[in-house]
């Protein structure tokens, strides 16, 4: 019986370290920069959050180390929730040039450019990581275009969805939210908004000083124009009121996402971001 009872332990303690091993597993990054695709997708309403998320990805971009990288943006990408929008595109052009596109305006349109892009990534033997700095409504659409033209495509093996916010998932349709969780293979990981959950806190309560970090002029314009549209739209005509940024502070906290698609999630924090990406 005690020969028994130890075997039972021992043959336990493998189950549970095989189970802990494949969640690990599950969560790592494998973002391949020779073939796969980053879409970053920001809803715009009504938190002023994803325009210094835009400027956050700008300033990674600029880093040497991921210069190549395959990205593309989407601005406007929101769902069910009520409230005025956040006019990002002068941010937008002066952040990505022509690399993004307008789905506030033109829906239709971008489902088109993503599922076009999408499809040769593919082909390529590559596949899409989605940064859902917002909700999922976007994504179940194109994803859905997807499956219509190619129904055999296994969809989970080459489209990876990355979402932070409780909010988020609350205010996307709910069928169109669990389409995107049961089709993709979909990743929820700690909210971007807090610090000390595993994954880099980039809400900030006061000042982070981002300008003696960064010695980029077009950097400099791209945070000094996210700061100054988010200070105009920030909580005016209803729309949500980010009181650390009207303290000062700064929220690219979607871009914890971003970080996790990258395997960056050892920042800890805005400053650190800061500290990470500056370029002499």
């Amino acid at each position: 019986m005690k020969n028994l009872f130890l075997f039972k332990n021992a043959l336990f303690g493998v189950l549970f370290t095989l189970l802990l091993s494949n969640a690990v597993i599950a969560q790592e990054s494998k973002f391949d920069f020779s073939k796969d695709l980053l879409l970053v997708q920001l809803d715009c309403k009504t938190d002023i959050d994803d325009l210094h998320t835009a400027a956050g990805l700008a300033t990674l971009l600029n880093h040497p180390d991921y210069k190549n990288l395959n990205y593309f943006a989407i601005a406007g990408t929101y769902g069910i929730q009520e409230g005025l929008y956040v006019p990002p595109n002068e941010l937008m052009k002066l952040a990505f040039k022509s690399n993004w596109a307008d789905a506030d305006k033109e829906w239709e349109t971008s489902i088109d450019i993503v599922v076009s892009k999408a499809l040769s990534i593919i082909d390529n033997g590559g596949a899409i990581w989605i940064a859902e700095a917002g909700q999922s409504d976007f994504t179940a659409d194109w994803v859905k275009k997807i499956r219509t033209k190619d129904p055999s495509l296994k969809i989970k093996d080459h489209i990876h969805v990355v979402q932070h916010s409780d909010w988020n998932e609350s205010v996307t349709e709910p069928a169109k939210l669990m389409y995107v969780k049961t089709a993709t293979d979909y990743h929820k990981i700690a909210d971007g908004n807090a610090m000390g959950n595993g994954t880099p806190g980039l809400k900030s309560d006061g000042k982070v000083d981002w300008e003696s970090k960064i010695n980029n002029q077009h950097l400099i314009n791209v945070w000094n124009t996210a700061i100054r549209i988010g200070n105009k739209y920030n909580g005016k005509d209803g729309r949500y009121l980010n009181e650390s940024v009207a303290e000062g502070g700064l929220d690219f906290s979607d871009l914890s996402e971003v970080c996790y698609i990258l395997d960056l999630m050892k920042i800890k924090d805005a400053d650190e971001f800061f500290t990470y990406f500056k370029v002499d």
